[in-house]
């Protein structure tokens, strides 16, 4: 009987696995778990690995997103090619997109044209073709596949650089972050920034500080603090 696993990670020990595997238990609830925590000084993955040999042909492993397979695309995709050779199936419930059914889909989708003109020279010629057609939509089916991951580890280096030189202009400046101190926030903003807190915060499985978060929101500490504190407590 296949077995379905899933597979969660967070980059620090201090970090909640809790809505990654709340994610992939609303979806498959019978799930096995294989759970991670390392810092980025490691590329060691006990757990990913101990997954990878013990998956067999048929079998399912379910992510919360496309960036909790790996810390870099090229290690990414190549753990997916592997997996994908393997018979193992992959879920990506942020990224539907690449799962390895719609690609073994697209990969299986070829051209079947019979050409037959009488002139063999001809139906030679249009042949060889369709032949280039098919390996053309596997090419652009796998290179689909290697974007996502690559665009999953941009955006993360991204937000950390755009969020680094925030932080050195606001200091070249004097200028203080952030709102007055006791301001009622009960606004479209404060639920903004309670969702990039749920989106990036380590506590929900995301990538970035409460320093780093603080200038995201563009709110003070204490105001950032009470809207994690709303959400770990509601």
């Amino acid at each position: 009987m296949n077995k379905v696993f899933g597979y969660c990670r967070v980059s620090t020990k201090n970090q909640h696995l809790d809505r990654q595997i709340s994610n992939i238990k609303e979806h498959f609830p019978l799930s096995i778990f294989y759970t991670e925590h390392f810092t980025g000084t490691t590329s060691n993955r006990p757990q990913w690995e101990k997954l990878c040999n013990t998956v067999q042909p048929g079998d399912t492993i379910v992510m919360d997103s496309v960036s909790r397979m790996s810390r870099n695309a090229e290690e990414g995709f190549n753990d997916y090619q592997l997996l994908f050779a393997k018979g193992v199936n992959l879920i990506f419930l942020k990224e539907p997109h690449i799962n390895t059914s719609t690609y073994k889909q697209a990969t299986t989708k070829d051209l079947n044209i019979n050409v037959s003109t009488g002139n063999d020279a001809v139906d030679e010629y249009f042949s060889a073709n369709i032949d280039l057609i098919n390996i053309l939509l596997m090419k652009l089916a796998k290179q689909q596949i290697k974007l996502a991951f690559e665009q999953s580890e941009k955006e993360v280096s991204d937000l950390h650089i755009r969020i680094s030189e925030g932080m050195r202009e606001s200091a070249k400046r004097g200028t203080k972050i952030g709102l007055t101190l006791g301001t009622n926030l009960i606004t479209k903003k404060s639920i903004k920034c309670k969702d990039l807190i749920k989106k990036h915060s380590k506590l929900f499985g995301g990538t970035l500080s409460d320093k780093e978060l603080i200038i995201l929101c563009k709110c003070t500490r204490n105001t950032f603090y009470k809207y994690k504190y709303e959400l770990t407590n509601c």
